[in-house]
């Protein structure tokens, strides 16, 4: 599978070219698009991203592509995680859902209506029922054809030296699936990292898989008194009940103190999603483990393609 899509992947040159004499749009009768590269008709509106100097090439803190290179390609897409990994991503974030014949697939909200303008249920339809949808043309017509992918498909491009954060959308049903696939796939343990919302589903994961790192989605709220909820101490207690690895949280009312206080209890703090690299870099000061970003390549200082 891997080396089939290695074959299909379009260059940027020939996209140019495709583009200029009419023949950017792929047709359904047509292969996939599964190009890595950023077609040009999207490029053309695209600017680089920052002036600011990239991250330290030595930082010990993880640059994760969120959904793939999502702001260069249509998130939770083969294109998009291809094209992450080209840009130096160290790992990939994705959503993962299990369809009603027990497939694992990756998309984010419960319907395809966002993204493919067709309403299904994603838990209520088939896998064949959901790779009948395009779900690439929404984003740029340049990708046109592209499918929803697999759980299979989505590990098949972690490289060697790759990590992927896998982002559970089901509940607790989808755990002998995604279990099953990892396996399959011949990724390393400390390749994987299952992060959730939900904390119980967490503890039931990591009961029966205890070689996986586990991180708990937390999104931090100032309440009207003043306050922030869930207070630091009962977070700190959930991930101690859980028997999760690490905490990731939005950006918002997180500080060096939070991340200590984790880091102190022998756990990793990861932050999401962050797109600017002086935030990153302060991130990074404060001692956190990763940063997701829609765009790897600004963080990595990669030229913006053309």
């Amino acid at each position: 599978m891997r080396i089939m899509m290695r074959l299909y992947k379009i260059t940027v040159t020939s996209l140019a070219v495709m583009a200029l004499s009419g023949w950017a749009n792929v047709t359904e009768a047509s292969t996939p698009v599964l190009m890595a590269e950023q077609p040009q008709s999207y490029v053309e509106r695209e600017r680089c991203l920052s002036a600011d100097a990239p991250l330290s090439a030595e930082a010990d803190m993880l640059i994760v592509a969120h959904r793939g290179a999502s702001r260069r390609a249509p998130g939770n897409t083969l294109p998009a995680f291809e094209l992450a990994w080209k840009q130096g991503a160290d790992a990939i974030e994705g959503d993962f859902q299990l369809t009603k014949d027990g497939h694992v697939v990756c998309i984010r909200d419960k319907t395809t209506q966002r993204t493919a303008g067709t309403d299904l249920n994603v838990a209520q339809s088939s896998l064949s029922e959901l790779r009948k949808l395009d779900v690439g043309a929404w984003f740029d017509p340049a990708f046109k054809g592209t499918r929803i992918p697999t759980l299979a498909e989505v590990l098949a491009t972690v490289p060697v030296d790759g990590k992927i954060f896998i982002e559970i959308k089901s509940g607790a049903e989808i755990i002998p699936a995604l279990l099953s696939e990892i396996k399959r796939s011949g990724l390393e343990d400390d390749q994987i990292m299952i992060i959730f919302f939900k904390q119980e589903v967490l503890r039931e994961l990591k009961a029966v898989a205890p070689q996986y790192q586990t991180s708990w989605l937390v999104s931090f709220k100032k309440k009207k008194s003043g306050g922030i909820t869930p207070d630091y101490v009962s977070v700190l207690d959930t991930l101690d009940r859980i028997k999760a690895d690490g905490l990731s949280s939005g950006r918002h009312w997180v500080d060096a103190a939070l991340i200590q206080r984790v880091r102190e209890n022998g756990l990793q703090h990861h932050v999401w999603t962050i797109n600017d690299i002086q935030q990153a870099k302060q991130f990074k000061e404060w001692g956190t483990s990763s940063v997701t970003t829609d765009v790897p390549d600004a963080m990595k200082g990669v030229d913006c393609p053309i």
